[in-house]
């Protein structure tokens, strides 16, 4: 990303608004921590309907999977909107409209249990944003810091 990109107050509420609209975040707790140019961290709590393993009490993967897409899809647009600089803004939004997941894949490290604390926190940093593919890297932790997933997603953004 552009040393130059610094993220306005304005992308910034527009960002948090698109992502706090999805009902599948809202459905699973999920809510935005931190959000600059250049890293997006978002927290989930454990909650008994994400359960994957009823009899280990662990998160879903598909949970894991969700968490880490959103917030990798919400990095590579800041990347996207990042490079479209000379566009006017109603364009760059009309690009980031399609945005979407091409590939992603998703090393599972532990088990999916919280800490003492009950939650977790996703992490997503932008790797490369080109003219129509954005790559992140993202991981998944519980909330003593132990990585109990990492990823790597590849967007369309063009």
């Amino acid at each position: 990303m552009s040393e130059e990109f610094v993220l306005s107050d304005e992308l910034r509420e527009l960002a948090v608004k698109g992502f706090q609209s999805v009902p599948y975040h809202k459905d699973i707790g999920l809510e935005l921590l931190e959000l600059d140019a250049k890293h997006v961290a978002a927290k989930l709590p454990m909650k008994d309907s994400l359960v994957g393993n009823p009899f280990q009490k662990i998160l879903h993967g598909g949970v894991i999977s969700a968490v880490l897409d959103s917030t990798g899809g919400l990095m590579a647009g800041f990347g996207a909107y990042a490079r479209m600089q000379d566009l006017p803004a109603e364009e760059r939004f009309e690009v980031l409209a399609k945005l979407g997941t091409i590939d992603m894949r998703i090393d599972f490290l532990r088990p999916g249990k919280p800490g003492k604390d009950g939650y977790f926190i996703a992490t997503a940093s932008l790797l490369r944003a080109g003219n129509k593919v954005a790559v992140t890297r993202m991981e998944f932790a519980n909330d003593e810091g132990v990585v109990l997933a990492v990823g790597t997603g590849t967007y369309l953004c063009g």
